[in-house]
């Protein structure tokens, strides 16, 4: 199936979206319905994709000890990130090119994201202007940001993000190459004819981040080797938003990060898209919680599609979780109700799961819910 016909397919009924209960379900919705470009792109990791298939296996194997005869008759899953309102701990991860998945693109997800009440990080790479995504938001507009080899571009990108009204930055640092993604090269992943990488526009010579195959060839530009420590000071240092540094895997680095002016991390190997046997985001978690969780917030993704890999995220230290994939496959389901539906799931998941282990507010969540009591 050709980006052009997925084009003209008609979106989910409400009736059918009703009748899907399971992420898993949604993913083989997109895989029949997206081109096979599109979904190696979406789907693919690095490598064999060893670190892509343990980040879900890592939450599935933790066991919840749940507590009985607690009262859950009245719940809340309400919290807050950076004095932001999360009607649950979810984020919509930074995922790009939504307009292979659906012609509304981001702002058919930024528009769910609203109705839900939940905050959207607007990927580098998005299809869709910031300043548009903005003007039909309804929740909180984060922003993903790569430093790359000119400062210049990277500082008009960061003054066309504030200008647009998003409230804090996720600075993307697993990233100094591109990880080599096979299923993307077999296909010939290229930015369809007709699409634009609408925030790496540029109005002067040079390369307009849209031609090559394969991610490196296309977006080569939009990144840098030399990328290290004293820029994060630098963009802490440029801008009054808060800056969350993504893709964090070691506590010292989590320690360091903090240290530079970080004022979150996000606990994430991209997905399993960079360094192919890097570690589980679930394994790297409580160890990154323990050492910064006390100063700043930690978020984590990777693998987790069911509400139970939430509460055991917040149980291991998390203040927050977000989803990337998933968001992608309600939205080539069914655009903005696709991807409502997708989010409706994983808050009524985690509410039941809340009851199911005696836990009626976020606070209730700990870390003995993961350890057979002694």
């Amino acid at each position: 199936m050709t980006t052009s016909d997925r084009a003209i397919q008609t979106d989910l009924t409400s009736e059918q979206l009703s009748n899907i209960y399971r992420i898993d379900d949604f993913e083989a919705i997109a895989h029949e319905r997206l081109s096979e470009m599109a979904f190696a792109y979406y789907a693919g990791g690095a490598g064999d994709e060893r670190t892509l298939s343990r980040n879900r296996s890592a939450w599935e194997e933790m066991s919840i000890w749940y507590r009985v005869m607690v009262d859950v008759s009245k719940r809340s899953s309400a919290t807050t990130l950076l004095d932001m309102p999360l009607s649950f701990p979810l984020l919509v991860a930074p995922t790009a090119l939504h307009k292979m998945a659906h012609s509304e693109g981001e702002s058919a997800t930024a528009r769910a994201c609203g109705s839900a009440g939940i905050p959207m990080v607007v990927s580098s790479l998005s299809t869709t202007a910031i300043e548009d995504i903005c003007a039909v938001a309804r929740s909180p507009i984060l922003f993903q940001l790569y430093i790359g080899k000119d400062r210049g571009f990277t500082t008009e990108l960061l003054r066309r993000v504030e200008r647009a009204g998003c409230v804090a930055l996720q600075l993307t640092v697993d990233t100094p190459v591109w990880g080599l993604r096979e299923r993307e090269m077999k296909t010939g992943f290229c930015v369809p004819h007709g699409m634009s990488i609408a925030n790496l526009d540029r109005k002067s010579d040079g390369p307009k981040g849209h031609t090559g195959v394969g991610i490196a060839e296309t977006l080569g530009w939009t990144i840098t080797a030399s990328l290290c420590w004293k820029d994060l000071e630098w963009l802490c240092g440029l801008t009054k938003l808060p800056v969350m540094v993504k893709g964090i895997c070691r506590t010292d680095d989590a320690q360091t990060a903090v240290r530079c002016g970080a004022k979150g991390i996000v606990v994430s190997n991209h997905g399993g898209r960079q360094l192919d046997g890097a570690p589980p985001t679930a394994e790297a978690l409580p160890r990154i919680a323990q050492a910064v969780a006390s100063r700043v917030p930690v978020i984590v993704d990777g693998g987790i599609r069911h509400g139970g890999d939430i509460l055991k995220a917040l149980a291991l230290g998390a203040t927050a979780v977000q989803i990337g994939r998933p968001i992608l496959w309600g939205l080539s389901a069914a655009g903005e109700n696709g991807v409502r539906r997708v989010i409706d799931i994983l808050a009524q998941d985690f509410d039941r799961v809340m009851a199911l282990s005696g836990c009626p507010t976020i606070a209730s969540i700990t870390r003995d819910l993961l350890e057979p009591p002694r």
